[in-house]
């Protein structure tokens, strides 16, 4: 069993120690091979019929299964002071597996699929530590009329309010959490719920609302301020667009949001917000289509310009989550599982929710920590094999190399070319190269076996 999984596992509690083993087992073998089918990742027949009765067990739930990772990634945020909770919505479409029973219509109203929300712990740099929480549904075919007037935890919206409580409960009272959510997050009621000490949100802003500036709306109040400077932040890729750079003019002001006038039971009791408001503008947009135009709302203090700066660098780092969810579906084909109702399909999920993260925090350590020695994330039987895939005719090294190089040789199994100027590999090359990888490893332990312990 490789050290990590170990290590992220070790704490499975699912009632029966046969279990807690498969569950090691099967992650094991989908995160040496992600990309591939369940039985070419198991390996045998028997393999993957042990795997498809752990998915079918009625009595497990995908909380359970995610208690572990859970644990570990809250083990991980003490160790910073404090950290980001970065939340979204994903829904994943089945529409290619009409017998899949318990599944509701997607979101364009074709098709049958599974909406999945996940609130992902990051580091202040950007590291992903892991999930928080993750939750799963399904919507009924009709949609219930009179949406503004039911709610919020009539809606779905309540997924941000649960994700925020559940984050501040898992979380330590000493680490300091930054909810960042984009603008379906755009709740009233989310930031009216009560938080504990050090708990703090940063939400893209959709609507534009009343506050207590003369201009009366906050788009007027935000652009009445002048312009603080200008600034230039890094664009991650988005759908068919490729990462880019953009140079943003920015300014922020303090107001308060006024309470919703359309609300069920009218409006008493509710008070204004005071809340900050950073508006970063794209200068030169290479279109009026891709401008990059982000209104932050946030409780966390921005009296200066470093403030500002360094709410924009936080609210950066939500795109995580999102490429979390590119890892579950393109990296581990999630929605090319063939399983026969929704259950096994959210136990599933959960399962390779843990190989994900571990892809997503490979490809970001390496860039964010990149010395530290590869053993905190490969076997020494990994790192051997690629040093001599890639050095065949250099002596295997005493001590194991940097995380960063060991990470380098493994996209270069998966087709990156590690070309002067080709920057850092991305995740696609690091799950081709985890598949290659695990095929030389098994040649590699057949040369060379591990010797038989004496009787």
């Amino acid at each position: 069993m490789d050290g990590w999984v170990q290590d992220e596992l070790g704490g499975a509690d699912l009632g029966d120690a046969r279990l807690n083993r498969r569950l090691r087992q099967i992650v094991q073998a989908l995160s040496a091979q992600p990309e591939t089918s369940v039985p070419q990742a198991s390996g045998s027949w028997a393999a993957t019929k042990a795997t498809y009765r752990f998915w079918d067990h009625a009595a497990l739930t995908a909380d359970a299964l995610l208690a572990p990772h859970v644990a570990q990634t809250v083990a991980r945020c003490q160790a910073q002071p404090r950290v980001l909770a970065v939340q979204d919505t994903s829904v994943f479409n089945f529409s290619g597996h009409p017998a899949t029973r318990g599944l509701g219509p997607s979101s364009n109203g074709q098709g049958q699929g599974l909406l999945v929300h996940t609130a992902l712990a990051v580091s202040l740099d950007g590291v992903p530590l892991g999930v928080l929480h993750q939750a799963t549904w399904t919507r009924t075919a009709t949609r219930p009329n009179h949406r503004r007037n039911r709610t919020t935890a009539a809606k779905e919206s309540q997924r941000w309010l649960t994700a925020l409580q559940t984050t501040q409960t898992v979380l330590p009272t000493d680490v300091g959490v930054i909810t960042v959510a984009d603008r379906e997050a755009d709740l009233y009621d989310l930031f009216a719920q009560p938080r504990r000490p050090g708990s703090d949100l940063l939400i893209r802003a959709s609507q534009n609302r009343r506050v207590d500036a003369a201009e009366g709306w906050l788009w007027d109040a935000i652009r009445a301020v002048p312009v603080a400077g200008e600034l230039t932040v890094a664009v991650p890729r988005h759908d068919d667009q490729p990462a880019r750079t953009a140079r943003v003019s920015v300014r922020w002001r303090t107001l308060a949001w006024q309470p919703p006038r359309h609300r069920k039971g009218g409006r008493a009791g509710l008070a204004p917000l005071p809340l900050q408001i950073v508006l970063a503008e794209e200068v030169d947009p290479p279109s009026a289509k891709e401008r990059l135009r982000w209104l932050l709302v946030t409780t966390l203090p921005v009296t200066s310009w470093a403030d500002a700066v360094q709410v924009l660098t936080w609210y950066a780092l939500r795109w995580r989550v999102e490429r979390f969810h590119f890892v579950l579906k393109s990296g581990c084909q999630i929605e090319q599982l063939q399983l026969a109702h929704v259950d096994r399909l959210t136990r599933a999920l959960a399962t390779y929710s843990i190989v994900a993260w571990r892809l997503l925090w490979l490809t970001y350590a390496a860039r964010q920590a990149p010395e530290q020695p590869c053993t905190v994330g490969l076997t020494t039987a990994e790192w051997q094999v690629l040093h001599q895939t890639q050095l065949p005719h250099q002596p295997l090294p005493a001590q194991p190399p940097s995380l960063q190089q060991a990470v380098r040789w493994l996209a270069q199994l998966g087709g990156f070319l590690a070309r002067t100027g080709d920057g850092d590999p991305g995740l696609k090359t690091l799950w081709r190269g985890l598949r290659r990888l695990a095929d030389l490893l098994a040649g590699w332990q057949l040369a060379y076996p591990v010797p038989a312990a004496p009787t």
